[in-house]
């Protein structure tokens, strides 16, 4: 970028700023949503409440497919390439 243009841009770096802090939170977001490791951790707990008592078959079942869903939507979120994810390329 040349000096005029820096100039002429000037007014506009707080846009461009604001739009670069927006772009870097929303993929803090995205990939904390596609990350499998928080539904894995619930479905390790899910199954040492099962072992100690703490609920009954039942319980423990619907809550499990309850996280294998969220887990495959997760793992399909992944497989997407980054454009898809972002809608940029």
């Amino acid at each position: 970028m040349g000096l005029l243009s820096g100039l002429l841009l000037l007014p506009l770096a707080p846009v461009r700023g604001a739009a670069w802090v927006a772009g870097q939170v929303a993929d803090a977001a995205e990939k904390e949503t596609c990350d499998p490791a928080p539904v894995l951790a619930r479905i390790t707990a899910l199954h040492r409440a099962l072992d100690e008592g703490e609920i009954d078959q039942d319980e423990f079942e619907r809550q499990e497919e309850d996280l294998l869903i969220e887990l495959r939507r997760r793992q399909r979120a992944m497989a997407r390439p980054p454009t898809d994810r972002a809608g940029r390329l």
